[in-house]
């Protein structure tokens, strides 16, 4: 039993040391292979951006994304005294296209790496490609925003929060409605989820926007807190989230209450929260259309400066809100304000408003489409 014990342990050591004579640090590979290097201390995620692709790493995730495609490594990225090492054999199939024009990547050592700063919070953009050809195909995010797709949450059995006089399904239908109008007075194609009191499951909303071949998803709700009557009154104002790992337990409060009617109603694969693993392969693939998520979210924040709702915080936040997961294009969830809140919901259930939130949404999405332009030509596209 002895000798079993002592040859398992000598065969996870020789294993730790084979592993650890194969590390390379990641920023050494970047060099070599002529990649920006740019650390994300808080997600612990870092990119190797290259002319060709941009591989995404998280730590302790033996998966890389390449070309939105999840790609399984042979070991996880660690830290190590302040260094990101890779498996060096995972660095060679990766970069395997393009070994014959690049030198043998150095293993690590304390002399070569590059320590990783926790103060990192800022990293360069990632460098965009320029072109002067028309590209082929363009996928939203990329592509002049032409078809705007609006899903009023909720509807039918599922009334979505529910105020002292009043359904969030209703207020968001109402406002989803004259937004349809707004926008097409702005020469927008745009396409509601749905226009009358029926239940959707939430895949199928995501779904729908992807066969109608949209260029921005906006997902309306309103918010709602459980507590006591006074705190009910302290919380307000609106909030515009995008599809991220949540930074907050508010924000996985808040989407596990949006969420939670899949379960509820059995629809399939159902689920309140991602694990880790779900996150990063999804992060993976949406990738593409982040960036210009965020773009949008700005011009939301500015469009409703002014505006009788005002921010609830910052105004912005990430969760896994599970009816933009499966969107494929830049995509958001606007919590127009608090049904919980007596003040906010006597507004909300107003034409007035109804309209005013409506024109200040239509303001972004215009604004959004001009910066969309602007970038492109900058592209000479």
């Amino acid at each position: 039993m002895k000798k079993l014990v002592w040859h398992i342990l000598l065969c996870a050591a020789l294993a730790a040391s084979a592993w650890a004579s194969n590390k390379v640090d990641a920023e050494q590979v970047a060099k070599e292979h002529k990649a920006s290097f740019h650390w994300f201390p808080v997600q612990r995620t870092f990119l190797l951006a290259g002319e060709s692709d941009t591989l995404k790493f998280a730590i302790g995730l033996p998966y890389v994304s390449s070309h939105g495609n999840s790609i399984e490594l042979k070991h996880a990225p660690e830290i190590t005294d302040g260094h990101i090492l890779l498996d060096s054999a995972d660095v060679v199939s990766l970069y395997k296209t393009d070994s014959a024009q690049t030198s043998p990547v150095a293993p690590a050592s304390s002399s070569s790496a590059a320590k990783v700063s926790s103060s990192s919070a800022k990293v360069a953009a990632v460098p965009a490609a320029t072109s002067t050809a028309k590209p082929k195909n363009e996928t939203a995010g990329t592509r002049e925003v032409k078809t705007i797709v609006i899903d009023p949450g909720h509807g039918g059995k599922d009334t979505g929060a529910q105020g002292k006089n009043s359904n969030e399904k209703d207020i968001v239908l109402a406002v989803g409605k004259l937004l349809k109008k707004e926008l097409e007075k702005e020469g927008f194609n745009v396409k509601m989820t749905r226009d009358k009191d029926v239940f959707i499951e939430l895949g199928e909303r995501a779904n729908l926007a992807n066969q109608w071949d949209g260029d921005l998803f906006i997902s309306l709700h309103c918010n709602a807190i459980d507590a006591t009557p006074e705190r009910k009154k302290q919380i307000k104002g609106f909030h515009v989230y995008v599809l991220r790992a949540p930074e907050s337990e508010e924000d996985k409060a808040i989407a596990r209450r949006e969420n939670k009617v899949a379960t509820l109603y059995g629809e399939k694969n159902a689920k309140e929260e991602l694990s880790p693993l779900e996150w990063f392969k999804l992060e993976a693939r949406l990738e593409k259309y982040k960036q210009n998520s965020y773009m949008f979210t700005e011009e939301m924040l500015k469009a409703f400066d002014g505006g009788k709702i005002k921010r609830q915080g910052g105004g912005v936040g990430g969760a896994g809100f599970m009816v933009l997961v499966g969107a494929l294009m830049p995509a958001v969830l606007f919590e127009i304000g608090f049904i919980s809140n007596p003040e906010e919901e006597a507004y909300m259930t107003t034409i007035k408003a109804q309209e005013d939130i409506a024109a200040r949404v239509a303001k972004a999405v215009s604004t959004y489409k001009a910066a969309v332009h602007n970038y492109r030509e900058t592209l000479g596209r």
